[in-house]
């Protein structure tokens, strides 16, 4: 096992204990921050503390090193003291003066030698006479320098000022040594800076009171939460943006571009780098976003259609407030196509289960009627009508078999058969009718789509005409260059006043909602496909739709008779 593992019961307990403690200082923030700036504060002030105590001390050493020297010289150039040198025994004379300036000046002895170093006067009078110690005189007796030394005397270790005497002519008679013990001087710089040590005690605890109350308004400005809780819902709220399928467009109070997600982009057909766009004004990018409006006014938009480029959206527009002020705003759009496509695929659904209902109830009532003839024992009766439906089924069968090559679009028109007797409409497919060639998947669901709307529409018109058999007539071909599908009926046909708005998305001349979507489909994939949609006069009296669609959805394929 390794030495950094716990080996005992014990050591696995103080580890856990030491590893939960680290966990918990790693993940308070507010600790933290508490911690690093307390730190960081209480660091600088007591390197700055130090550095200025310590220049204090040194002043203080300097200043006390100056006032020896002060005293040494004005000691030296006493006259009476000057004089006494040439007397019998000079440290008479010397020693009351010495004694004297020592207690007023506060030194600790102010000592007068000869140029041998004898002394003439000492604070303990019986070491008059001795030999002056800390050899430290050279400079003053040989050169006649005045200087500042720190050296160990009789007494102890001292900072001296020294001096040279010097007699009327110039000659050296001997010096002067003025002392402060360096233990006396270390208690006056610990009385002098005893004030800043304290100074910089206080800053500190102020420091941490500080780092305390920042870090709780960090945390109630971050809502409580930890770094790694944030960088957490920042991962998954990048993650949410780019996975939805709705676009997601933000802007802050300038009106500048803060948040797109990758559905925005694709729609906007913007660079798939979001820093492209990030930090731009919203009217360069999309002038017609109406986002200003939502940050001048405040207020919300639900479900406004407009254009991205070539892409129809139904959009969402709010404001973004914070205590009462709007910061931003944001916009959802999604696609009106894909809305779109939904709606018809319920709506072909709804169809299918229509025509299944149609013929359920169809062959139901014509079983009733076997069923009936078969009791009454009219069996010749019964086998006609058996025969009758056969023929007629068969002749609906042979007919798109011969001349339709697709079987998807065979049963497509199959079911609007019988869906359209269900109704009782007679819709009847033109005799030169004919698709050669099979559709390919794409072209199945755009004839499945054009055919099923038109047939759909024209049933529904030709019921609300004034005759009593509603007609429709269908006819397609793949003859040429292009598909080519018309469908007519003898309805009340189209207004001249609904003519410029009838393949429009959401206009309908049907009562009731989620209308108007049909029309906007075909018209859609006749774009989308190479083709186009026109509305005529019908032979019938109604409305006659004529679709124009690309032939590359037909498979290339041989043809058929």
């Amino acid at each position: 096992m390794s030495a950094s593992r716990p080996r005992t019961i014990a050591d696995i307990q103080r580890w856990r204990r030491a590893r939960a403690r680290r966990s918990w200082l790693t993940r308070s923030f507010r600790l933290q921050v508490m911690v690093l700036v307390g730190v960081l504060l209480a660091g600088m002030l007591l390197a700055q503390g130090t550095y200025l105590n310590h220049r204090k001390a040194e002043i203080i050493s300097d200043q006390m090193g100056e006032r020896a020297l002060a005293v040494a010289k004005s000691v030296a150039s006493i006259p009476a003291l000057i004089e006494s040198f040439s007397d019998e025994n000079p440290a008479a004379t010397i020693q009351p003066i010495a004694e004297r300036i020592r207690l007023r000046t506060g030194a600790r002895y102010v000592v007068v030698g000869n140029t041998q170093g004898m002394r003439y006067s000492h604070p303990l009078p019986e070491r008059l006479g001795l030999p002056m110690v800390g050899g430290d005189n050279q400079r003053a007796l040989l050169h006649g320098e005045s200087y500042v030394s720190e050296a160990t005397g009789s007494l102890g270790e001292a900072i001296r000022g020294k001096t040279p005497v010097f007699d009327g002519e110039g000659n050296i008679l001997g010096l002067v040594s003025v002392g402060f013990m360096l233990d006396r001087i270390a208690m006056d710089v610990g009385r002098h800076t005893s004030f800043g040590w304290w100074l910089v005690a206080l800053m500190i605890v102020l420091g941490f009171a500080g780092a305390y109350l920042l870090s709780r308004h960090l945390k109630k400005v971050i809502l409580g939460l930890e770094p790694h809780e944030i960088a957490r819902l920042a991962m998954e709220k990048e993650a949410i943006l780019q996975s939805i399928h709705e676009g997601i467009l933000a802007i802050n109070r300038e009106g500048r571009i803060t948040l797109v997600n990758q559905q925005a982009r694709r729609f906007l057909g913007l660079a798939a780098t979001e820093k492209a766009v990030l930090g731009q004004h919203i009217q360069a990018v999309v002038p017609n976003s109406r986002l200003l409006e939502v940050l001048e006014r405040g207020e919300q938009q639900f479900d406004q259609q407009m254009w991205l480029g070539d892409h129809p959206v139904v959009v969402n527009r709010v404001p973004i407030s914070y205590e009462g002020e709007i910061e931003g705003a944001v916009a959802t759009f999604r696609s009106r196509r894909e809305i779109v496509d939904l709606s018809q695929a319920l709506s072909q659904a709804s169809r299918d289960v229509d025509m299944l209902r149609a013929q359920a109830h169809e062959f139901s009532n014509k079983l009733y009627t076997i069923s009936g003839l078969l009791q009454l024992d009219r069996i010749d009766d019964a086998l006609a009508l058996i025969h009758q439906e056969s023929e007629r089924a068969q002749a609906q069968m042979n007919f798109l078999m011969q001349h339709v090559a697709d079987p998807v679009l065979s049963g497509t028109l199959l079911g609007k058969l019988t869906r359209a007797r269900e109704l009782g409409v007679s819709l009847e497919i033109d005799e030169q009718s004919s698709l050669s060639q099979p559709l390919t998947a794409i072209g199945q669901e755009v004839l499945m789509s054009v055919v099923g709307n038109l047939l759909d529409n024209a049933c529904h018109a030709a019921l609300q005409g004034a005759s009593d058999e509603p007609q429709v007539r269908l006819f397609f071909t793949d003859l040429g260059e292009q598909l080519l599908i018309e469908v007519e009926d003898n309805g009340p046909g189209v207004p001249e006043k609904d003519i410029e708005h009838i393949f429009r998305e959401g206009y309908s001349t049907k009562p009731g909602k989620h209308r108007g979507i049909g029309l906007a489909l075909v018209v859609r994939l006749c774009r989308e496909h190479g083709g186009a949609v026109t509305l005529e006069e019908s032979e019938l009296g109604g409305a006659c739709f004529i679709v124009v669609l690309d032939r590359s959805l037909c498979r290339a394929t041989a043809g058929f008779s």
